[in-house]
């Protein structure tokens, strides 16, 4: 059994207000971590916004996710085309360990990247979200955008990001404790 075999397809709640996303992806770990942190990069499947390597450093990270499938495709009522949000780097380990303080909510991001012969675990934590409502959008945004990420990387074709956010939503609110 392999550890894609094992791993969840769903983001799973590890404690309050604190979800785990692990994924299998097609490495190098050199590769996938360019895609964390370089803005070109990681605008085709995230966000763009240039990268510190130092701890300490201000990082804007502005989303324009109706780009991201290159499919026109209708957003959910009241999101707009674009956000923006100052994040913080907390820690920057190349290759393997990237965390990012997200936003203004007092919430944290940690990237682990651990290479498993040809491929590479990814493992996302988003802690300290401040309600369930940011749980379950957040749950849902990062299943939909790490979904966008694996097609870049196999080079594939892209799921469309707002249907899929969308289902997740409503799967993670179903899953998620009220």
């Amino acid at each position: 059994m392999t550890d894609a075999a094992i791993l969840s397809p769903h983001g799973e709640l590890i404690a309050p207000m604190t979800v785990r996303l692990e994924r299998m992806l097609p490495g190098p770990i050199e590769r996938v971590w360019s895609y964390l942190t370089d803005s070109d990069l990681r605008s085709r499947w995230l966000a763009t916004g240039e990268m510190p390597e130092q701890p300490g450093a201000k990082v804007e990270l502005v989303w324009r996710n109706d780009d991201l499938s290159g499919r026109h495709e209708q957003r959910p009522e009241g999101v707009p085309e674009e956000r923006r949000m100052d994040c913080e780097v907390i820690r920057f380990e190349a290759p393997r360990l990237l965390v990012l303080g997200w936003g203004a909510s007092g919430s944290e991001v940690t990237f682990e990247l651990e290479p498993k012969g040809a491929e590479v675990k990814l493992t996302l934590t988003h802690r300290r979200l401040p309600d369930r409502g940011n749980l379950l959008g957040v749950s849902a945004g990062w299943h939909a955008h790490v979904d966008i990420l694996i097609g870049v990387l196999r080079g594939g074709e892209l799921p469309l990001f707002w249907a899929n956010w969308t289902r997740l939503r409503g799967e993670y609110d179903a899953r998620l404790p009220k």
